[in-house]
């Protein structure tokens, strides 16, 4: 292992998805919703056979056990992405981005509801407070005149995808066991591709060269950031690593300055921190609960033979 390129590899990939969002919202109110999923997913696709290629896995992409559940997956993760982006299109960069920070925490209740994990009062109460985080973020869109208003749905729209994308995350736990990683994450870019696509005829307008431009950006950036992502998580421990995806807060303030002349309120910074708090929390309780879960395992193993070369 390599702690700190599993580390250096994170923020990369925070970087990256937080560009990726940035340009999202920059697009988002002119370029149709389908073209901007079907540029996310299809142009992603590139990076990943490419790489794939390299490490001679080609073929795992194209291996699924349960194709079924790979769609169901799919269908969940294309929801997410599509209330994210059009979150995105009606609020702060920011804001969307604090936010979506609560999909951690949806995850430990639906991993706890669907796959039986025993999940005790200290992270039931770090879900609970960072909720209490999501609603301080919220009162500034929900507390407009009018429940109407763009801000106020792209904040609901925003929650609604965190929550699919905690669902997908959950989904994907379930599948590791039975499928590899490289056909989870092909499956979910040509699922996500052809959706788009078949969006088309309702929406779709040529793009300018610069919207082109950008939207082979989201489309790379995104699949860069996917590739970066994994192999994190092959260098270091997900609790290690896991962290600094919250430096995506960092990145999201400046491109929402210098892209968009955005700041955001006192408050949503406020309820960010507790969500981040509450997330952070998850992430280091779990980590113990594993060693201690590991340290069991030892224990009660049997007495270890002379070692086998």
């Amino acid at each position: 292992m390599n702690v700190f390129l599993g580390i250096a590899l994170q923020l990369g990939a925070t970087f990256l998805f937080t560009l990726m969002g940035a340009l999202v919202r920059y697009l988002g109110d002119r370029i149709p919703i389908g073209e901007l999923v079907f540029a996310r997913s299809f142009l992603a696709l590139i990076p990943l056979m490419l790489m794939l290629a390299w490490r001679r896995e080609l073929s795992s992409a194209f291996k699924m056990k349960h194709p079924l559940r790979h769609f169901t997956r799919a269908i969940t993760g294309i929801f997410a992405m599509v209330l994210l982006f059009l979150g995105l299109a009606r609020l702060p960069l920011a804001d969307a981005t604090a936010i979506s920070f609560v999909t951690p925490l949806f995850a430990v209740a639906l991993a706890a509801i669907f796959l039986g994990e025993v999940v005790r009062f200290w992270r039931w109460s770090a879900v609970a407070v960072g909720f209490i985080g999501v609603i301080i973020m919220l009162s500034p869109h929900l507390g407009q005149s009018e429940l109407t208003s763009s801000a106020t749905i792209g904040a609901l729209m925003t929650l609604v995808g965190a929550f699919f994308a905690a669902a997908a995350m959950t989904q994907v736990r379930a599948m590791t066991n039975v499928e590899t990683t490289a056909s989870l994450v092909f499956s979910f870019q040509l699922f996500a591709a052809v959706c788009g696509l078949l969006m088309f005829p309702w929406a779709w307008i040529w793009p300018s060269p610069a919207d082109a431009l950008a939207l082979f950006a989201i489309g790379i950036f995104g699949g860069v950031a996917q590739i970066l992502l994994t192999n994190s998580y092959r260098h270091a421990p997900a609790s290690v690593v896991a962290p600094f995806s919250y430096t995506a807060m960092i990145w999201a303030v400046v491109l929402g300055y210098f892209m968009f002349a955005e700041l955001p309120d006192a408050i949503v910074l406020v309820g960010a921190a507790i969500v981040v708090a509450a997330g952070l929390f998850v992430i280091f309780r779990e980590r113990a609960l594993g060693i201690n879960r590991q340290k069991e395992k030892e224990a009660s193993a049997p007495p270890a033979g002379p070692p086998v070369e």
